[in-house]
């Protein structure tokens, strides 16, 4: 599902500051079987009769304060933001006490033998600004995940370091289409990365059901349609790793499981 865009003109490319160390814009991937169900079920959550598991990840202590990002040998890369210092996302503190970025599963629990259908959406991960954004991302095994380019002065190179899913590096030029990709094995999480400007860093998280969240500027997550049933419901934080606990949902049920995390 890959579309491969390579720059024609060797001119141009001494114009571009890029992420490639190489000029080889061919993407390295290998297709390994999948083991979760890559899509093609016909499950879906049933979100009016279900149960919903709700709650937030509060952050216990001192927020620590994110590095400036040092772009000074990239000048492309700091007029995007017109001079204004640009943090580390490594850990985002909510104003209201809670954690975003945090990648919120069912990691175990769902009925066995039932496969889900994988939504029709793609799901952006965009570079603007020499930034990945969203930070972290969520897809289906099977689910396109659509690889954007907003930069209009620099070459990207997008290096998911996926283990299960085998490893994928390929160049994107200004102006080019997206790049679409999917993984047909679960996966939480793999991070993505840029071979030449270092500091880019996101993450995505891939399951094999559509029972999952990232947490966002309140710190809260909502998961819907679940069957009824007992459930183990994970967090993962890029620094401050996992976290774990049980609820039990009955059919049109809402319980709350709240985490905290805590700093230093």
């Amino acid at each position: 599902m890959k579309k491969i865009w390579i720059g024609a003109v060797a001119a141009c490319a001494l114009t571009l500051t890029g992420c490639g160390g190489s000029s080889d814009n061919t993407a390295k991937t290998e297709t390994p079987a999948a083991t979760a169900p890559a899509g093609g079920g016909d499950a879906v959550p049933d979100e009016a009769n279900g149960g919903t598991v709700t709650g937030k990840v509060a952050f216990d202590g001192t927020a620590p304060k994110m590095p400036t990002i040092d772009m000074s040998d990239k000048p492309d890369c700091m007029k995007y933001h017109n001079g204004a210092p640009v943090k580390s996302q490594e850990v985002v503190v909510n104003g209201n006490g809670t954690l975003k970025n945090v990648f919120v599963w069912v990691k175990a629990g769902l009925p066995d033998g039932k496969t889900w259908k994988t939504p029709a959406n793609n799901v952006e991960l965009d570079q603007k600004g020499c930034m990945y954004e969203p930070h972290v991302i969520g897809v289906m095994t099977g689910q396109n995940i659509e690889i954007k380019n907003d930069d209009p002065q620099t070459n990207h190179n997008i290096h998911p370091a996926a283990q299960a899913n085998g490893d994928f590096n390929q160049s994107q030029s200004p102006g080019a289409p997206p790049i679409m990709k999917s993984y047909a094995r679960q996966e939480v999480m793999i991070p993505v990365k840029c071979n030449v400007h270092p500091w880019m860093r996101a993450y995505i998280g891939v399951v094999s059901h559509p029972f999952y969240a990232v947490t966002g500027d309140d710190g809260t997550f909502t998961i819907k349609g679940l069957p009824p049933g007992t459930y183990t419901i994970e967090i993962v934080h890029e620094k401050y790793g996992k976290q774990e606990q049980q609820v039990t949902v009955g059919a049109k049920e809402t319980k709350n499981a709240d985490f905290t995390v805590k700093g230093a």
